[in-house]
């Protein structure tokens, strides 16, 4: 009687034994799998959003509807869970998601799609997936691919504070936006960056500042930012970007004070290339005025000696011009040496080195 149970114990193992070896897996090794592992992350803005998988093939079969069936929890992938990590906050599909990682669920059908977030992520496929523990589910429209042999994630339409997660295999597509809230997300991990090293330097609060001037995100930190950048080190950049931030909340007078506490302490390279930023702006005579305060300040600076030859030009002095060049050129640095050859031949021909 001892030896029927042996028996059926000893099929079963050759049973299994078999299966293994026929797909090379192991409970205990590490050895290749048919269905491989794949990862792909994307940020957007400061935030990392990681997709875990593994990566199923056609292999002949008939997927959608057979291999995968229509109107049934599927886990997107094979093996393990695949899972979706976000380092903050995002939307999906619009609908609000905690930063966290997820078992990534869909229930395929025939004109919409399910995509699932589920709180456990650490199963084996969909088998234990249980919808009490959905974090969200959205709805989406799948719609005909290029033919993809193996299941594969990828991030398109990559924006500012966007990209689509798009689930591609045989000829389906299956895409879902993911949305960042870039600039809340950026200016609450502000304080703690500035909590490193970056504290005890200028340019660290500088940063800070000039990133929300230039999304004009909360100008009231930017400017109490720029305001710590000055007292850490006052130089002719925090300045100009306190005068940005002032202008740009309407307190023209106090921004005219701190553009002019920065153009009294700018090196005259500084100051030429302010001066190029206003002929930029239309404002030639704003120019030349900061041409001249270099000229005052530094007299045989190369780039002073610039700044003075384009005033000259204007005026249709080219012989003036043409020598403040030509000394300047004598005293740049070797990699400027070649662009001012170009202004020196236009002196020449007698044209205008400003147009």
């Amino acid at each position: 009687m001892s030896r029927t149970p042996l028996g059926i114990v000893f099929a079963v193992a050759m049973t299994v034994l078999a299966v293994n070896v026929s797909f090379a897996q192991s409970a205990l090794l590490t050895l290749p799998r048919p269905s491989q592992h794949a990862m792909i992350t994307q940020r957007v803005g400061i935030t990392d959003i990681t997709i875990n998988y593994h990566r199923p093939l056609v292999n002949k079969r008939e997927v959608w509807g057979k291999l995968v069936p229509y109107d049934q929890v599927w886990r997107a992938g094979a093996n393990e869970n695949t899972t979706i990590k976000f380092a903050d906050d995002v939307t999906i599909e619009g609908k609000p998601l905690a930063k966290g990682t997820y078992g990534l669920h869909m229930i395929p059908g025939q004109n919409d799609w399910t995509v699932i977030f589920n709180k456990t992520y650490t199963a084996w496929g969909s088998f234990t997936y249980k919808e009490d523990n959905d974090a969200l589910r959205v709805t989406v429209k799948p719609h005909p691919a290029e033919f993809h042999e193996a299941l594969t994630y990828d991030f398109d339409d990559v924006k500012a504070d966007s990209t689509v997660v798009t689930l591609s295999w045989e000829k389906l597509a299956v895409p879902f936006t993911v949305g960042v809230g870039v600039h809340e997300i950026v200016k609450a991990s502000l304080p703690n960056q500035l909590q490193g090293l970056a504290q005890y330097t200028w340019e660290g609060w500088d940063d800070a500042a000039n990133y929300l001037l230039a999304e004009k995100y909360d100008l009231e930190d930017a400017l109490k930012y720029e305001d710590t950048s000055v007292r850490t080190e006052e130089r002719y950049d925090n300045l100009m970007t306190k005068s940005q931030i002032l202008k740009a909340m309407g307190r023209e007078q106090e921004a005219t004070v701190a553009k002019n506490r920065a153009i009294e302490v700018a090196t005259a390279f500084q100051l030429y290339g302010y001066g190029r930023q206003l002929q930029r702006e239309g404002k030639q005579d704003e120019a030349f005025a900061i041409y001249r305060q270099a000229v005052k300040k530094n007299p045989n600076d190369w780039v002073a000696l610039l700044g003075s030859a384009r005033i000259h030009s204007a005026q249709g002095d080219y012989d003036s011009a043409l020598k403040e060049v030509k000394m300047s050129q004598a005293g740049a640095p070797d990699n400027q040496k070649i662009f001012l050859v170009q202004m020196i031949q236009k002196l020449e021909a007698k044209q205008d080195i400003n147009k």
